[in-house]
């Protein structure tokens, strides 16, 4: 066995576990509303069961029925009706060897206070009148769309307020708390205790309660969310009462057999965001490992940080893997339980690395089980080459956030079938050897060209450059961006599993194409840069910013202005001030990095120190050493003295040889960024789902 601590037995109190592969509780979005499994949740789940893993923790199963909600769709344990239908999943999970834990939750003041008066009543609607839940996907999103009407909510409707242990409102919502009054927390306590009853019966192996990423119990530990004057608040041992109440009455009510796991956030990392001496830190985080252990838990599952935090929970692409792993070894070398931890582990090798080291005693994989279900069993079977790698880029997360609240379930940028595991499970064998042309080896014609040669297609890929990868190989250059390469080398590699042949440095004529008697054609040529039309774009020293990740323009020592602040604008800032230059960012909305993903955003800022910053502003004119820029309300105008301006300022499709090849071939298609400019997961689902759904005629 190449991994041998990897792949050999563990236990959890009286519960053995095949393997040291973990997957840790995620929120998902995929539950039904009424809280109970949906069969998409159970496809999800068995999918990763029956590839090897050896403990699934479930996604935030909520505790409280009327302030207790996270998600429309989230797995709830507030009722004996949930029981049942609980069951029914843990069952068909535990039937391919997997053990499962539940994990038990309360957001706290992390909640949406919109979750405590709309989520119930949702649930109630969906009772009375089937087919409701239908509806919810497409109707909550058209309610964010119609204009104002998001914000005259936020501003007028008065929500209920979210509760914690204090009033001290979450920075990322900035909603109406109150603090728990004291009869309330005993009552939320035996909340927790009910569910973990509850999820007994439905023949879980064990429970987890989550104490960190800054949700209710965290809260009550943290002196920077528990400023109480109670019993709860103080000194640590009051601001442990409640989590320690919680597992005494779990121990009374479900037996010392039942192993019981605490998620606990081990520091906050406030001085990372200029909070020095705020929150936990290391050292009182050990503290609470070491009186959890005296209260008779069975495992720590070690994590980090908060909302205020995230990015020193679930890391950006920059962050090196295993950064955070001395949190799990200094609680290891504080307690004799097993300790899981995730630390940003990637690869099979990093992992039996960790634990043959001590670091921990089992393995998380968070986002690593997104992109791939079948990690554990590629990693046994001797073919961790084949692992498709988690790049870090935050779309699960992201997409939790936006889709997550509109009922629709969390994406991820590498695996396309990730929440369509029972549609997508088996591409149709259809292909009977036919040929198929992709033109375009960026993330959507690689993608796609993997589902047709699965389906059984001959595929030839045309790619003009030397190399595969399209856009993604300039969006690899700015600092901390390497990790695209995997997606680029991972897409190649299944690829060329599957047979399709690859044609780099060629640009095929319609005769080359026609050569091949191809059944469809698709065109993945990608986008160009957009120009503005506006005086002085084309002198020469106005550039792109694919020049200057192309390594066309190179520049040093200049002062430079970048126009737009979209993620590649900013993440092409950064490459240059790296470089040694002056940085002018310019950007017409009234925010920088507008529909940037908040995470993505601070920390790509984190990074842009020095660099000028200007919004609500357009550029107008480009001059001799100068730029002309205009306030875009009142309409005054300003001047910054350049050497070289960069245009961030969007992309336009290039579509053009999809138009040029449709009168000559029957089937033709664009897909990717040649069909509408988007983002990497939009690119490998897009030609995922164009290449699973192409219907071409059968052979005689």
């Amino acid at each position: 066995m190449k991994y041998p601590h990897l792949f050999s037995e563990g236990r959890i109190g009286s519960v053995t576990i095949r393997n040291r592969v973990v997957m840790p509780a995620m929120a998902t979005g995929m539950a039904n509303y009424d809280g109970t499994p949906s069969e998409q949740l159970t496809a999800y789940y068995e999918e990763r069961a029956k590839n090897g893993l050896g403990l699934l923790i479930t996604g935030i199963v909520r505790v409280n029925y009327l302030h207790g909600g996270t998600l429309p769709r989230q797995l709830a344990l507030t009722d004996d009706r949930h029981i049942t239908p609980f069951s029914e999943m843990v069952e068909k999970v535990q039937a391919h060897g997997t053990r499962i834990f539940c994990q038990l939750h309360h957001p706290g003041r992390q909640g949406l206070s919109l979750m405590g008066s709309a989520g119930p009543s949702i649930e109630w609607i969906g009772r009375v009148w089937p087919g409701f839940y239908d509806l919810l996907p497409a109707l909550m999103p058209m309610t964010g769309r119609l204009p104002g009407v998001s914000e005259l909510l936020i501003k007028y409707m008065r929500w209920p307020a979210v509760v914690a242990p204090s009033n001290v409102p979450s920075t990322l919502y900035n909603q109406r708390t109150r603090a728990l009054r004291t009869r309330e927390v005993r009552g939320l306590e035996r909340d927790f205790i009910r569910a973990a009853v509850r999820a007994q019966l439905a023949g879980v192996d064990g429970v987890e309660l989550h104490g960190a990423h800054g949700y209710l119990i965290q809260q009550f530990l943290s002196p920077y969310t528990n400023r109480r004057t109670d019993e709860y608040g103080g000194s640590l041992e009051n601001r442990l009462r409640f989590l320690m109440n919680i597992i005494e009455g779990i121990r009374r009510e479900c037996g010392d057999d039942f192993p019981i796991a605490v998620r606990l956030a081990v520091d906050e990392f406030y001085r990372c965001i200029g909070k020095p001496g705020q929150g936990l830190e290391l050292d009182e985080g050990v503290e609470l490992a070491r009186r959890l252990e005296q209260a008779g838990i069975d495992a720590i599952d070690v994590s980090s940080a908060n909302y205020e935090t995230t990015n020193y929970w679930l890391e950006p692409m920059r962050f090196e893997d295993g950064w955070r792993k001395n949190l799990a070894r200094a609680v290891k070398e504080a307690v004799s339980i097993p300790v899981i931890a995730a630390n940003l582990i990637r690869s099979p090798e990093q992992a039996e690395a960790q634990l043959a080291e001590g670091t921990q005693d089992f393995v998380a994989l968070g986002r690593p089980m997104l992109a791939d279900p079948a990690w554990a069993a590629k990693a046994a079977g001797g073919r961790a080459g084949e692992i498709r790698r988690c790049i870090s880029c935050l779309r699960c997360i992201e997409s939790l956030e936006s889709e997550g609240q509109k009922g629709l379930s969390m994406e991820c940028a590498v695996n396309p079938r990730l929440g369509r595991e029972r549609e997508k499970a088996e591409p149709p064998k259809d292909g009977e050897g036919r040929n198929v042309v992709v033109i375009g080896a960026g993330p959507a014609g690689m993608s796609a060209a993997e589902v047709l040669a699965a389906r059984g297609f001959q595929v030839t890929v045309f790619e003009r450059s030397g190399s595969a990868g399209g856009q993604l190989k300039l969006a690899s250059v700015p600092p901390g961006k390497k990790k695209i390469d995997w997606c680029v080398e991972d897409l190649q590699a299944a690829c060329e599993r599957g047979g399709v042949e690859f044609r780099f440095g060629s640009e095929p004529s319609v005769s080359d194409i026609e050569a091949l008697s191809p059944s469809a054609v698709l065109v993945a040529t990608g986008a160009v840069p957009a120009v503005p039309g506006i005086p002085g774009a084309d002198r020469e020293n106005v550039c792109t910013v694919n020049d200057v990740l192309q390594g066309g323009v190179t520049l040093e020592g200049k002062r430079v202005a970048v126009i737009g602040s979209g993620l590649t604008g900013l993440e092409t800032a950064e490459k240059l001030a790296a470089d040694g230059n002056s940085i002018i960012v310019v950007e017409m909305c009234r925010e920088i990095g507008p529909g940037v993903y908040f995470q993505s955003l601070d920390d790509v800022l984190d990074h842009l120190d020095g660099a000028e910053l200007i919004s609500s502003h357009r550029l107008v004119e480009i001059a001799d050493g100068e730029i002309i820029l205009e306030h875009v309300k009142s309409g005054k105008r300003t001047t910054r003295q350049v050497d070289q301006v960069v245009l961030a300022v969007g992309v336009c499709s290039d579509d053009s040889l999809a138009g040029e090849l449709k009168p000559r071939f029957s089937r033709v298609g664009a897909v990717g960024d040649a069909r509408e400019p988007g983002r990497i997961y939009s690119a490998v689902r897009d030609g995922f789902d164009t290449a699973w759904d192409l219907q071409v005629t059968r052979l005689p």
